[in-house]
């Protein structure tokens, strides 16, 4: 049987990487985005651990919330990186800068 403590090391873990990588990387886009949804998945282990050992159903409806809230970022997020590779034929996030006004 997994403890509570088990489930918190694993989201730790987690987090730890997508911070690590989106300090590691910032030129790449798609990276980015995979490190935020990385993010996203540390909070919903914690929410689910938590319900899970507290016997409350309220955490796990609050992660479909999230994952509804991921999805629309991911398909935003690609619909921005097409027309940043459309226009610029490159992915870097320098060069978002260049596409105001």
């Amino acid at each position: 049987m997994l403890a509570l403590a088990d489930y918190l090391i694993v989201s730790a873990i987690l987090l730890c990487l997508s911070v690590a990588g989106i300090i590691m990387n910032r030129k790449n886009v798609i990276i980015l985005l995979m490190c935020i949804e990385l993010m996203l998945l540390a909070v919903n282990t914690n929410f689910i651990a938590f319900s899970r050992f507290n016997d409350d159903v309220s955490g796990q409806v609050f992660v479909f919330f999230i994952l509804t809230v991921a999805a629309a970022e991911a398909a935003i997020g690609l619909a921005i990186l097409v027309v940043l590779f459309r226009n610029k034929k490159s992915i870097n996030v320098e060069d978002l800068n260049s596409m105001k006004g």
